[in-house]
């Protein structure tokens, strides 16, 4: 069984498309005006095309507003700058990389001859914890997918505080809560897409969403939120979903997203604590300084609030309730998630410590489920309570909440290749490089012949999914849908093919312990 898998992910290699001809879209009318990309090959690239008016000034914290026209022809042939994000996580996706406030762009890879070709859309949304990302991350580039007959389209949005402060003021200002900028930016990303995406060859009703990690997330939050609804087709999610229910003053164990009072009262002080008393004061900080102080120590975590506006709710609410966006989901995460983030030396005792000090009444069992007695016992388990809580409890409850009250059939996978670095498994975004087709980019290794082989499987499942809504397709082994009944998944890498849902034991137990918390538990 095993030998006739390998066997059919290896011939997957031999059985990539040939070269269409010359890519024939170089140039398209959008919003705002007529842009001039590249060809590349087979391929039609456009970088850096403005799709909202630039977030600074007195647009700094609001909503994205329509592009401003231009005169004659943009192009577009260079990535934009990178929204504003702490150095250092900027340098290490893409070394040099410029930022600014002035950075809400789209690109486009097209392998499409002309407008009526009509193929299927993928929309990627970039990761970084929701205080980093960029579109011009090497390893994001889309070539890959539209050699496969996919147009990829890269929206960037605003982080950190520039995309996610929330404030009394704020709230007030806008009517309906604040805090979600970056999420609104994707949507008018989104929207862009709807309305041009014809004119590079793209079909506007085969759209898909796909995000990783905070991308991930927040893809999530839009199939959750009524501002997406029918902007797009299906979804896929790599390693993140907000399910946990939002934390309401002080912070527990296994939680992210806040209601807006928290967040409201915990960056409101914060943005006071930099001398400012007014909005147009806050709104004229310097973005080098604004950028220092969301870097320094004791700055909040901004992260996407429950405002009532774009994320409605509890999301586990709106999914029970049937009050989301009902699509076709595609969604999974990797088997050692939390190991990227590096391993701290724990104690048995401290192991201890934490979570009697995070998890409350449900401390003992879950003492009971992560072995601590040893050194290594204690610094294992932290990293997989901190795998559970942050991403796989988060997908195998989306995937729960869609079979259940959706219509839209649900496929669940697992990224297991451990390595030297990591023999436990995989860390966190080791499947990316797969996904996108880019294997050795930046200071990875040097793809095998399985890695690639893998990689073509892995995408032809994904170009699947955005051209039918299911991942399933010639050459490709059959991946069983994901149901309540038969919470199966596959598996890429080790003991490769259809498997059931791991650690499920430690997630039901999650389930208990979230429960408790939604139900006010404290």
């Amino acid at each position: 069984m095993q030998h006739s898998w390998k066997k059919a992910v290896l011939s997957l290699a031999l059985l990539a498309a040939g070269a269409p001809a010359m890519a024939q879209i170089t140039r398209a009318e959008v919003t705002g005006g007529a842009v001039a990309g590249q060809a590349e090959g087979d391929i039609g690239e456009f970088k850096g095309i403005p799709f909202a008016a630039s977030p600074v000034g007195a647009l700094r914290w609001k909503a994205p507003q329509p592009v401003k026209q231009w005169v004659g022809v943009k192009r577009t042939v260079s990535f934009g700058a990178a929204c504003m994000q702490e150095p250092h996580m900027a340098n290490q996706m893409a070394p040099g990389v410029p930022m600014s406030e002035n950075c809400l762009f789209i690109d486009v890879w097209t392998p499409a001859r002309t407008p009526e070709d009509k193929l299927p859309v993928i929309a990627w949304i970039y990761g970084g914890g929701f205080s980093g990302g960029m579109t011009s991350a090497p390893l994001y580039d889309g070539a890959s997918f539209a050699r496969r007959g996919v147009v990829l389209v890269s929206i960037s949005y605003r982080v950190g505080v520039f995309g996610f402060l929330a404030t009394p003021a704020l709230s007030r200002e806008s009517g309906h809560g604040s805090g979600n900028y970056g999420l609104l930016d994707m949507i008018a990303g989104l929207k862009w897409v709807r309305a041009n995406i014809g004119n590079f060859g793209g079909d506007p009703a085969k759209v898909t969403v796909l995000g990783h990690s905070a991308g991930s997330f927040a893809v999530s939050m839009l199939a959750g939120s009524p501002l997406a609804q029918g902007l797009f087709r299906g979804v896929i999610g790599e390693s993140g979903a907000n399910f946990m229910p939002p934390q309401q003053g002080a912070s527990w164990g296994g939680g992210s997203i806040q209601t807006l009072a928290t967040a409201e009262r915990v960056e409101g002080a914060w943005l006071a604590g930099l001398g400012v008393s007014t909005l147009a004061q806050a709104r004229a900080l310097p973005a080098d300084k604004l950028n220092a102080a969301q870097s320094a120590r004791g700055a909040p975590r901004f992260w996407p609030p429950v405002d009532g506006y774009v994320v409605r709710d509890d999301q586990y609410r709106l999914w029970r309730d049937g009050r989301f966006n009902d699509v076709p989901t595609l969604l999974g995460d990797v088997s050692d998630e939390a190991a990227a983030f590096g391993a701290r030396k724990m104690e048995p005792q401290a192991f201890e410590a934490d979570v009697r000090a995070g998890y409350g009444r449900y401390a003992d069992a879950l003492l009971t489920a992560y072995p601590h007695a040893t050194v290594a016992e204690a610094t294992r388990s932290a990293t997989q309570l901190r795998s559970d809580t942050t991403f796989d409890w988060g997908e195998y409850t989306w995937a729960r909440l869609q079979s259940s009250h959706g219509k839209g059939r649900v496929w669940m996978y697992r990224f297991d290749r451990p390595s030297a670095a990591d023999p436990n498994g995989s860390g966190h975004g080791q499947e990316v490089a797969y996904v996108f087709g880019n294997l050795g980019v930046g200071n990875r290794p040097a793809p095998t012949a399985e890695d690639r082989a893998l990689s073509q499987q892995i995408q032809g499942y994904w170009v699947n999914f955005a051209t039918t809504a299911d991942p399933n397709g010639a050459s490709l082994p059959q991946w069983p849908a994901f149901t309540t009944a038969k919470p199966q998944l596959m598996r890429f890498g080790v003991n490769p093919g259809p498997g059931p849902v791991a650690n499920q034991d430690r997630l039901k137990l999650l389930d208990a312990y979230y429960d408790w918390r939604r139900a006010g538990g404290n």
